[in-house]
């Protein structure tokens, strides 16, 4: 069975990639194959550059107010990133669908895998499946993954800071004997 590389695998990556940005090509490069991206395009200086772009611009989808905007905006990094599917085995791991030509730079690939992957996510899911962490000062974004559809922070660890935090803040009661 082939995985679809456009599907959960790319927004992991791109939500990693924005919460903490990669600082030079050589960093980009290893996330990229960490998160199981072949590496078989033209690596260069502007792929950081692209990169960097792709996550600021990936971040004003999460961002965006209402579904109408967040479409168009996805919209857009579509129309800049794909091209016609077209089926590959280019790494002689299986047959799959590719959404950009061959040979092109690390940069274009990560937009065609982060705007098809973000394009099947919200249509697949919904178009309130991205969001910012719900925790008081924490600022990393999320793709959301649960079954219900009902994530608001970007970790377990942020979700139980702040439950935490609304449990401490509650008054406490005091017993009837020591009013």
């Amino acid at each position: 069975m082939q995985i679809n590389p456009y599907g959960q695998d790319a927004l992991c990556l791109i939500v990693d990639l924005a919460n903490e940005r990669p600082t030079s090509v050589d960093d980009l490069v290893r996330r990229c194959s960490a998160a199981g991206l072949v590496m078989d395009m033209p690596v260069g200086e502007a792929d950081l550059a692209d990169a960097l772009d792709l996550v600021d611009r990936w971040c004003e989808i999460v961002d965006a107010d209402g579904e109408y905007r967040r479409a168009e905006l996805v919209n857009r990094l579509l129309a800049e990133a794909s091209t016609y599917p077209r089926l590959s085995n280019h790494a002689g791991t299986g047959w799959h669908l590719h959404y950009r030509d061959n040979g092109v730079p690390l940069g274009a690939v990560l937009r065609a895998l982060v705007s098809v992957g973000t394009a099947l996510h919200l249509t697949g899911r919904g178009m309130g499946r991205l969001g910012r962490c719900a925790r008081a000062g924490c600022l990393a974004v999320y793709a959301d993954f649960s079954r219900g559809g009902r994530q608001r922070y970007c970790s377990p660890r942020c979700a139980n800071r702040d439950a935490v935090r609304r449990h401490r803040a509650r008054p406490t009661s005091v017993p009837a004997g020591q009013r």
